[in-house]
């Protein structure tokens, strides 16, 4: 099979599984098999995308022209295959996991989840692969768009209201911030292609490009850089399966994904290398990763604490990308899947407890491993991973970044690092000694076991694959490597 027809079947297949999704809503059994069988196909075709691009391919594919000159075009590279790679194997994962979390919670309307979750993986696939910042911008939107349901999937006033700082925010920030950004780059440069060390030297004066810094970097809400972080907490209202393609598989993935591949491949490092404006990124970076620890630390609600544990996660790749040199600009790509492993995980684990335990508060959870070890095993990997033990993912990321830090001789971000370190393990390892060695409250018989089956293979994959990838780094290492032209 061609490698243009596999890209074009990448950015068709999930498009065509929430039509027939939405055809099976009076069969669930057929529904959810769709849904299944979709994700799977979708994850098989880029893997074999993988393949080729490893080899040296850039699939390159043009529908039509969105303005004059400027195509509705994808292109594949190392970074965006990364994010393809990562989203889509754990969306079949995210798939088995909410048949047991939506059944067992008896959610209504199951098959607009299932149909907009796919339309979700069409349009990160669409970020994921675009060839041009105006063809990233309408997936970016789309995306947006088709979670805004999910986000509010309870109906309720709480739902709603969460929603609406979902959507505002990022819909402002894109809108409002990041469209005038690629109009003005489109004027100065005279293309918005993505091109191997950027487009901008010697196009670009270091005013003007320190401007562009600001604008892209703040239009791109969803990497919920701190003061715009806001809707992502506010989203915690929705069922833990969208928590899950909020923080791991989708929509924050597409945020810091946008910031890495600007920084690589529309900005350029040696270019914002040279610019005497472009540090304050490090540090706010740095500042969000703090504050939001802080704030995580604090938080009783497990949701809560994990979402700001995501605010500050995130921030750590915006970071990496910022200190400039390539070795931390592979760790900003790491991270991403490396996250998005832990992340998903700890997600699952807080969805599992609720089915089964209906436990929402960190300080609810003293002894609940002896009823759910399976469950609190992964979130233990899981919290590992974001504190950066090995052997998880996390650490192979966080090692990268700590030798770019060292290289740029950044001072600032060796400090972030060693401090957020120890307060991911504040927040974290009291929670796993609390469900492990600490007696349960009188009163709480615990008359309850493990989630569903679904929702605990779900979590045993995802745990072990953050292990998996420690031992197993290969792929993306090489995607990386080969994103800063390192070789692969």
């Amino acid at each position: 099979m061609s490698v243009t027809l596999l890209l074009a079947l990448a950015l068709t297949v999930p498009l065509v599984g929430a039509v027939l999704i939405a055809m099976s809503h009076r069969k669930p059994n057929q529904r959810e098999t769709v849904t299944l069988v979709t994700a799977v196909a979708l994850f098989s075709i880029v893997a074999a995308l993988t393949t080729r691009v490893l080899a040296g391919e850039r699939p390159y594919l043009e529908l039509l022209d969105i303005l004059p000159g400027i195509p509705l075009a994808f292109r594949i590279e190392p970074l965006g295959m990364m994010f393809a790679l990562v989203a889509s194997f754990l969306w079949i994962v995210n798939s088995i996991y909410s048949i047991g979390y939506m059944r067992g919670n008896k959610e209504k309307h199951q098959t607009r989840f299932y149909v907009c979750f796919a339309v979700a993986l069409w349009a990160t696939m669409g970020v994921a692969f675009s060839a041009n910042l105006l063809s990233l911008f309408v997936f970016y939107e789309a995306l947006t768009i088709s979670t805004y349901p999910l986000v509010t999937h309870h109906g309720d006033e709480k739902a709603v209201r969460g929603g609406r700082t979902y959507l505002g925010i990022l819909l402002t920030t894109s809108i409002g911030v990041m469209l005038p950004a690629i109009i003005l780059t489109a004027y100065l440069v005279g293309t918005l292609d993505f091109k191997v060390g950027g487009i901008m030297a010697g196009k670009v004066s270091d005013q003007m490009g320190g401007l562009l810094l600001f604008l892209f970097m703040y239009g791109t809400g969803k990497a919920a850089l701190m003061p715009i972080h806001r809707w992502l907490p506010a989203a915690m209202v929705a069922p833990t399966p969208v928590s899950a393609l909020l923080h791991a598989v989708a929509v924050v993935k597409a945020g810091v994904f946008v910031v890495v591949k600007l920084i690589v491949y529309t900005f350029g490092i040696g270019y914002l290398s040279k610019l005497t404006n472009a540090e304050w990124l490090l540090y706010v970076a740095g500042a969000t990763i703090l504050i939001a620890s802080i704030i995580a630390l604090r938080s009783d609600n497990l949701k809560r604490r994990l979402a700001y544990s995501t605010v500050s996660q995130l921030s750590y790749v915006i970071m990496a990308a910022a200190i400039l040199v390539p070795i931390s600009a592979m760790g900003a790509a790491i991270h991403i899947a490396a996250h998005a492993f832990g992340k998903i995980t700890l997600f699952f684990a807080a969805g599992s407890i609720y089915t089964a335990a209906h436990k929402t508060e960190v300080s609810q959870l003293d002894g609940i491993g002896r009823r759910m070890p399976w469950t609190m095993g992964a979130f233990a990997i899981g919290a590992l991973s974001m504190i950066g033990v090995p052997p998880t993912a996390g650490f192979i990321s966080k090692w990268y970044i700590l030798l770019g830090a060292l290289d740029a001789q950044a001072t600032a971000a060796i400090v972030v690092i060693v401090l957020s370190t120890i307060l991911n393990a504040a927040y974290f390892l009291p929670v796993v000694y609390a469900a492990f060695f600490k007696k349960p409250p009188e009163g709480d018989a615990h008359n309850h076991g493990e989630a569903p089956l679904a929702i605990v293979i779900a979590l045993t994959i995802t745990a072990s694959g953050t292990i998996v990838l420690f031992f197993l780094p290969d792929v993306p290492l090489a995607l990386a490597r080969s994103m800063v032209g390192l070789g692969g």
